[in-house]
């Protein structure tokens, strides 16, 4: 009765031209108020997390050095990337709200793909200073000075936008077909290019161009950063400090593995899986977008040393006041 319920509603509003329809878990409709308690609980962990680290950096003067203004960026792109599904998918959930405008619809898929592209560009960024910190210390000041920490960063953001625009505009110029329901909780392009009955070669090429971009190039260009560190650490003359060099690239390596294991994943399901199970997709696809705002923090404050520090500083301090 639920089911038949549920899916007279669908087929109602499918219908609507102005409106997507959102999907939870399929299968799990009648489950989706006790589902809310695990994503309620990540999305705490995360905004929590992120907003720790961002507060840590911006009052310790100490960290205002190139390693953690990179990991702020992370911090915040995490941030954005919860903030963006947050709504849709707690509504969803909680209320069963399942339409979205296609103006919504299409402002959560520019800040959802431009947040997870900008995470792939500030890895990248990160790997370049760690290759800097370690091959290069004695320039390291000289050339990642604050001005070209901040050049980097607006630079990430108009790699972003520039990334994602043309894909947003290449999809809203198309026709969607009667049937505007989506498999997910919010609004991917891979989900989005499905309904549209139209010519798609254009986009299909620009996404094959864009995903070699950001899901190629940019992990090939951090494995080359961490190729040339091994080779400098291996040529150091002990292993205590190889060990230190290593244990200084591990927290940034777990965030890219964190980053780009579900990012393939989901890609590689959309082109290659396209008749799998919907739940098989759901759960790769909240992976990918829950996995690096709620990992990295934990990452990083087990990890690195002064940030653990600062944090347990800052809890402290709050408790004496």
């Amino acid at each position: 009765v639920l089911h038949s319920t549920v899916m007279s509603k669908v087929n109602n509003t499918t219908q609507d031209p102005f409106y997507f329809i959102l999907t939870g878990i399929p299968g799990f409709e009648a489950f989706h108020i006790w589902i809310s308690i695990p994503f309620c609980c990540f999305y705490t962990i995360s905004i929590m997390g992120n907003t720790t680290i961002l507060a840590v950096i911006h009052t310790e003067p100490s960290l205002h050095q190139p390693m953690y203004l990179f990991l702020s960026m992370l911090a915040l792109t995490d941030l954005g990337l919860t903030l963006t599904t947050l709504p849709t998918v707690m509504q969803l959930l909680w209320f069963n709200i399942q339409k979205i405008t296609f103006e919504a619809c299409f402002a959560q898929f520019f800040f959802l793909h431009g947040f997870s592209f900008m995470e792939s560009s500030v890895l990248l960024a990160m790997s370049f200073d760690r290759y800097v910190a370690i091959c290069h210390p004695l320039h390291y000041a000289s050339i990642l000075t604050s001005k070209v920490t901040g050049r980097i960063g607006v630079a990430i953001i108009c790699r972003c936008v520039l990334a994602v625009l043309p894909s947003l505009l290449l999809l809203k110029r198309l026709p969607f077909c009667h049937s505007h329901l989506l498999s997910h909780s919010y609004c991917l392009h891979q989900d989005m290019i499905r309904l549209v009955c139209a010519d798609i070669r254009v986009n299909s090429w620009y996404g094959f161009a864009l995903g070699l971009l950001i899901i190629v190039l940019d992990p090939l260009l951090i494995v080359l950063s961490y190729a040339l560190i091994l080779r400098s650490i291996l040529g150091t003359a002990t292993w205590a400090e190889r060990l230190r060099a290593l244990n200084n690239c591990l927290s940034h390596f777990l965030a890219v593995l964190v980053l780009y294991v579900p990012m393939v994943s989901l890609s590689m399901t959309h082109r290659f899986a396209k008749h799998a199970a919907p739940l098989v997709h759901v759960v790769i696809a909240n992976i990918y977008l829950l996995a690096p705002p709620v990992m990295n923090p934990i990452i990083y404050s087990v990890k690195t040393k002064q940030i653990r520090q600062e944090i347990f500083h800052l809890l402290f301090q709050r408790k004496l006041h």
